[in-house]
Order: C-alpha cells, then sequence, then structure tokens
C-alpha cells in the first residue's frame, strides 16, 4: 500500500459524513489537517476525489469508486477485531503439536487431558513423528511447538526441560532362567568337548594319514549346569530388542552400550517403544525401554528389571520451539505445563 493507511482513514470519514468539520471531530483532529490529508491523497494518486462546496464536500466518480472498496476495507477489519476479541473471550486458538508416538502416549496425554478441560475452544493438532522429523517440522512452521529427548539444537531455537527419564532392561525371568540354563549347556558341551576328544590317526587304502577325527562320550543323560551371567554378558548373549539405528534413543543406548564395551551377539529392531514393551512381556529377549513406560508391566510381575552392573544417565525431555516465532496459545500451553507436577 503506497498510501498512509491515515490518509484513507480520514479520506473515509469524510466521504461518509460528506463533510470536513464532521470528519475532524470523529477522528479527534483539526480541520485543516482534515483538508491537508485529503489534498495529499488526491496528488499521490492523480485524481480529484471530492467536489467542494460551502455545503460540504461531494465525492467525484474516481472518490465513489476508492469510498466503495475502503468501506469494504475498513469493514472487513472491523469484523477481524470483533473476531479475535470473541476467540480471545472465550480462549480459542490453535496449538500445533510433534512428538513420537510413545512421549505422546506416555507423557504428552497427561498434560493435554487437564489442559483441554480448561481450554475446551483450542484446536489441538498432533504430529506423530521420531525426534529428528519433528525438529524438521518445527523449522519448516509445520508445528507450533515439539516434545522431544534433550537432542543439540541450532541456534534460534530453545529447549525448555519438562522431566528426566531413566532407560532400563526389562525380560521375564522365564527368558532369564532360560538363558542362563542354555549358556550352561554350552558351557558344559564345551566342557565335555575338551575332556573327550581323542586324537587318533587313521590311514586310507591308500596308506594317506587322516587327522582330527574326533570320537565323544555319550552325553545324552547329562544334566547341565545354570551358570549365573553379568548383565553384561546377559545383553552381549540375549535377544537384544531396540529401537531402529535412526532413533534418538536407540543412538543413546548404542553409546552407553560402546562405552562398557559391551557387544551385543544379536539384536531385534523395532520402531515403536512400546512393542518393545509388549515383546518383553511375553519373553521375547530383553527389551531397552524408558522406566517410567514399562512401570504398570513391572509392577504387575509382567516383565522384570535387568540389575544392572553400571549406571545408565538419566536423560531430559522436554519442548522445543523457535524462539521468535512462539503463538500466544502455544506460550499458554507451555505455562500451563510450567505448573504441573505429573
Amino acid at each position: 500500500m503506497e498510501q498512509n493507511l491515515n490518509h484513507y482513514k480520514i479520506f473515509y470519514e469524510a466521504a461518509k459524513t460528506g463533510n470536513i468539520s464532521k470528519a475532524a471531530e470523529t477522528l479527534y483532529i483539526s480541520q485543516p489537517a482534515v483538508s491537508k490529508s485529503i489534498t495529499k491523497l488526491e496528488q499521490s494518486l492523480g485524481q480529484t476525489l471530492f467536489i467542494r462546496s460551502k455545503r460540504g464536500v461531494k465525492l467525484t466518480a474516481e472518490g465513489t469508486t476508492l469510498y466503495t472498496y475502503l468501506k469494504q476495507a475498513f469493514e472487513s477489519i472491523d469484523t477481524a477485531e470483533k473476531a479475535l476479541r470473541h476467540a480471545s473471550e472465550l480462549g480459542m486458538g490453535q496449538l500445533r503439536i510433534g512428538v513420537s508416538t510413545s512421549l505422546c502416549k506416555h507423557i504428552l496425554l497427561s498434560y493435554l487431558q487437564d489442559f483441554i478441560r480448561e481450554n475446551p475452544h483450542v484446536k489441538i493438532t498432533i504430529e506423530c513423528n521420531p525426534t529428528f522429523e519433528t525438529i524438521q517440522l518445527l523449522k519448516q512452521d509445520k508445528i507450533d511447538i515439539g516434545l522431544i529427548c534433550d537432542t543439540p539444537l541450532e541456534k534460534g531455537y530453545h529447549f525448555s526441560p519438562l522431566r528426566s527419564i531413566q532407560d532400563t532392561f526389562v525380560t521375564t525371568q522365564t527368558y532369564l532362567d532360560n538363558l542362563q540354563v542354555r549358556e550352561g549347556e554350552l558351557a558344559d558341551n564345551n566342557s565335555n568337548l575338551k575332556d573327550n576328544v581323542k586324537e587318533n590317526t587313521y590311514h586310507t587304502s591308500h596308506n594317506i594319514p587322516m587327522a582330527g577325527l574326533f570320537f565323544f562320550s555319550d552325553t545324552k543323560n547329562q544334566v547341565f549346569s545354570h551358570i549365573d551371567l553379568s548383565s553384561e554378558e546377559i545383553l552381549e548373549k540375549c535377544n537384544l530388542m531396540l529401537l531402529d539405528k535412526e532413533n534418538i534413543s536407540r543412538i543413546f543406548i548404542d553409546e552407553c552400550l560402546k562405552a562398557h564395551q559391551i557387544h551385543p551377539g544379536q539384536i531385534l529392531e523395532i520402531n515403536n517403544m512400546d512393542l518393545l514393551i509388549d515383546f518383553a512381556a511375553i519373553g521375547m529377549g530383553v527389551a531397552c525401554v524408558v522406566r517410567e513406560f514399562v512401570t504398570s508391566y513391572i509392577e504387575n510381575g509382567q516383565v522384570i528389571e535387568l540389575p544392572m552392573d553400571f549406571d545408565i544417565p538419566k536423560r531430559t525431555i522436554g519442548f522445543i520451539y523457535a524462539e521468535h516465532n512462539l503463538n500466544s496459545t502455544a506460550k499458554k500451553f507451555l505455562d500451563y505445563c510450567d505448573t504441573q507436577h505429573l
């Protein structure tokens, strides 16, 4: 818009009242100020907008055209202001949240429940994606805030801590017992192999020596022993169930295992932590999960925590957002979450 909006407002009032003096009274400015503003507008547009007389002002054809469009514009502005006031009174607004499926189910829902009860007119949309995709959605302005585990962010983005979580390894007692027995059998077999090997040299019909043929004693009725494995040995020998490699939780656990020189022999990758919990509960192996997500399973005896010989550091989850692009509804939700102790 090339012209000062104030000039259009003055013109609009003068055209509506048909009188310079009345327009001045309505706008709380002097009559000369109204006349000067209209003259400037006419000069800048190159059009005569009013026919002036002692009885007042009358619109020219060009002035009528301008007035018609300005009337629609100012009425639209008035309607918009009323809509905003109405929305503010009702607590209306829009909130777009990015979050992983597990964090949504186990963390976010508890905060949303009471917030929605107190703010029933807020339109909330949820985008469930892994952490790195959530960050990309925030950069693309497709979400207002994201709930993630703490991770390095680019300049201009803020991380607001919400609570801490603890990773743990869970399985069933039956799976753990069977693993101990299985490893005991392997240990017994290796011992028997050494005790019962009889190296002999045989000759074929061509008198070519054949070394390395072994004879074994009968082990059919042998009772195999149960051995106690350390947590490191269990993680290396079990069917270890983890999230996929691109997941931020998997990256964290991989670094933790590497730091303690633990090299799992078999890994089953799953892209959903709730499935990890369920697979552990039916005895498929040992799963790395968030303790806060599996509490009910532990309490009712569906799974047990694997006693660890080393500490797994706690992690922090919180909300990320663009520092200079936070709407009032998102800010209201963040302020609400800060006051909750769930």
